[in-house]
């Protein structure tokens, strides 16, 4: 079923559906431009290093079988794995106009009714996420090495220092991501225009030149390519991948701007400058085969060289810049789905809720970038240990689609099982290729992802272990509330919230506060926040409130992983519902779980003290639910783990 491109709310009625699509028609330019800045930087830039590095890594000799047949093979990777996969058939699955593998698994998990089948879908979700942050580490240093790599082209002279310009353009950007992308945003779309426009115009001069190379339109040289050189051309696979790494962003970034955008632009003018670039570098390296050290840059004349590595550089940063922001949602939603612990999540656009910064991922990033430029020194060795998380990644969106086809969209088994498997069967293909780069740096990403994977899942694993920890003994609200006397315990003047993730027993925090101080406020309120596999929440189920007696609320408050729950605003909408609060007469008490390694059935050993040190480093719930400082209360306890 189709969604509204532009929000998560569906319009009430026709007459509003009408306007809304008459609004999206209206800004469908600028946010095909913003698509074109954001979207497309990763796999815009491909063309820098992907026909260089198919020829080095495959050790192909340069002649017309396998020019043609590498041509094809780029053509056709494109045109199935991008074009047919991900822009016809994954982007049609979003969850009320998000997308992404969180969004994708959610789908899935929703067709499934066994348990054990819902944590498989969900633990695939989650290894695609970490397999992601491997790929976010990665693309900002080959994307600049690449760029900054076009210096040597034009002199051997700038060759020492191609590695300190790149931790300088790097370190710049990392640093600059605290001002947030809306401030460079306006500048993304044009430039990205201007260097596909330009990645057309280099690879048209050289087809009018060599116009036999669009031979290799016709699939059959792919064929031909195997036939002759079917080991070379499997391992040559692992670089042919590079063509389409950052095709997940056009499914990922989809509630940003919009599937029909996504897909106009990506078909009338990213695909056909792509291909003609490709196409260019082909015919050049047919006849001109000393080129092959570096086909782009040769496509050049020398007095467009400089500003042309200026504009890579740029397109390159662009690049980088849309996969750090996706690292950053990506981590907040996760943070608020409960798979990461809290931690600051700072808004850098009053307009748009998903550009946000995260300072400690920021910096981790940062140090693992410079790393890997330090490590790999060059974009032709970073190539060895690119691929291995993107095709992986899309080996999970093709498993986790086939769920969503069957289950919700209903699709004819005839139907799937063909177009599916051969999905499957690419994605597999590129992936085992890929594999063959393990020892020479594609362990790297791996390790990053497995590191991701233990963390999520620990942290998820431990916080389920505790709560049942805490709430195993608790007394139930409606017993609790029989045994309250007008006379016992004491009540006093103001209002007292209490945050409890179980709004039917009564919390903790609460009887350590009767235990103590021996007193109840006159008004008392039991607060869940919880937050929907949804990205936006409908406002008329966002709060519930419920009269409990004897000056007891519950209030329960729906969140979407996309949003930022925000207690005293939601607390001052509950007047609606007739419920009024004082923030300067309210005190909010918290607890505060001291955790304790333990020998009962739980969390395996060698997890206990990660889960241990990833309590300790999460954010307070204070400033995560953007409460008050001074208007909290916090009672510790211990809790064996």
């Amino acid at each position: 079923m189709e969604t509204a491109q532009t929000s998560g709310k569906t319009p009430a009625n026709p007459a509003s559906q009408g306007e809304a699509s008459h609004t999206v028609s209206n800004r469908l330019p600028a946010l095909m431009l913003g698509a074109l800045g954001v979207v497309y930087g990763d796999i815009g830039t491909s063309p820098l290093y992907t026909m260089r590095e198919v020829f080095a890594e495959a050790h192909l000799p340069l002649n017309e079988t396998t020019v043609l047949g590498v041509l094809s093979l780029v053509t056709w990777t494109l045109m199935i794995v991008v074009t047919v996969k991900y822009v016809m058939v994954v982007m049609r699955a979003d969850n009320k106009g998000e997308g992404g593998v969180l969004a994708l698994g959610t789908l899935a998990q929703r067709g499934l009714a066994s348990p054990r089948g819902q944590r498989a879908v969900i633990g695939l979700a989650i290894l695609g996420m970490a397999l992601f942050f491997g790929d976010s580490l990665i693309t900002p240093a080959i994307s600049v090495l690449s760029a900054v790599e076009g210096l040597k082209v034009a002199t051997p002279v700038f060759e020492p220092y191609v590695v300190p310009i790149t931790l300088l353009v790097l370190a710049v950007l990392f640093v600059f991501q605290r001002q947030g992308t809306g401030k460079v945003g306006i500048l993304f779309g044009p430039i990205m225009l201007l260097w596909f426009a330009t990645l057309a115009g280099l690879g048209i001069v050289q087809i009018v030149r060599w116009p036999d190379v669009l031979r290799a339109l016709d699939p059959e040289y792919a064929i031909l390519l195997w036939i002759a050189h079917p080991l070379a051309t499997f391992v040559g696979l692992g670089a042919v991948v590079l063509a389409v790494t950052g095709a997940e962003a056009l499914y990922a970034d989809m509630g940003h701007f919009g599937r029909r955008p996504i897909r106009l632009v990506w078909l009338y003018f990213v695909l056909p400058a792509l291909v003609l670039n490709y196409y260019g570098q082909g015919a050049l390296l047919l006849h001109e085969p000393e080129a092959r050290e570096s086909p782009f840059y040769h496509l050049a004349p020398d007095w467009l060289l400089y500003p042309l590595v200026i504009l890579a550089t740029m397109a390159t940063v662009i690049a980088s810049q849309a996969v750090i922001s996706g690292a950053f949602s990506l981590t907040r939603q996760a943070v608020q789905l409960g798979y990461l612990p809290r931690r600051e999540i700072r808004h850098t656009s009053v307009h748009e809720i998903g550009q946000v910064y995260i300072p400690r991922n920021n910096w981790l990033l940062l140090v693992g970038v410079m790393f890997l430029v330090l490590a790999f020194q060059s974009s032709s060795n970073l190539a060895a240990a690119y691929g291995v998380s993107v095709t992986g990644a899309m080996v999970i969106d093709a498993i986790l689609i086939a769920f969503v086809a069957r289950r919700l969209w209903h699709w004819n088994p005839w139907l799937l099982i063909p177009a599916l498997s051969a999905f499957l069967v690419i994605d597999l293909a590129l992936f085992g290729s890929t594999l063959l780069k393990v020892p020479q740096g594609g362990w790297f990403p791996l390790v990053v992802a497995v590191v991701v994977f233990l963390i999520m899942t620990t942290w998820r694993k431990g916080r389920t272990i505790l709560a049942e920890r805490l709430y195993q003994d608790s007394l139930p609200m409606e017993m609790f509330l029989e045994r309250i006397r007008p006379e016992s315990p004491m009540r006093v003047a103001g209002t007292a919230v209490f945050m409890t993730g179980n709004p039917d027993v009564v919390p903790h925090v609460l009887l350590h506060n009767i235990k103590h101080n021996k007193v109840l406020h006159e008004r008392v309120i039991i607060l869940t926040v919880i937050v929907d596999d949804v990205p936006w929440v409908y406002e008329d189920r966002a709060i519930h409130v419920e009269k409990l007696g004897k000056g007891f609320f519950r209030v329960i408050l729906h969140y979407g992983y996309m949003e930022q729950p925000h207690v005293p605003q939601a607390l001052e909408r509950c007047r609606r519902y007739g419920l009024h609060t004082d923030m300067m007469d309210t005190s909010f008490f918290l607890g505060r779980e001291t955790l304790i390694p333990s020998r009962r059935t739980g969390l395996p050993t060698w997890r206990e003290p990660l889960f241990i040190l990833m309590s300790k480093t999460a954010l307070s719930a204070t400033e995560f639910f953007c409460i008050p400082p001074g208007r909290v209360v916090e009672l510790g306890t211990q809790v064996e783990i």
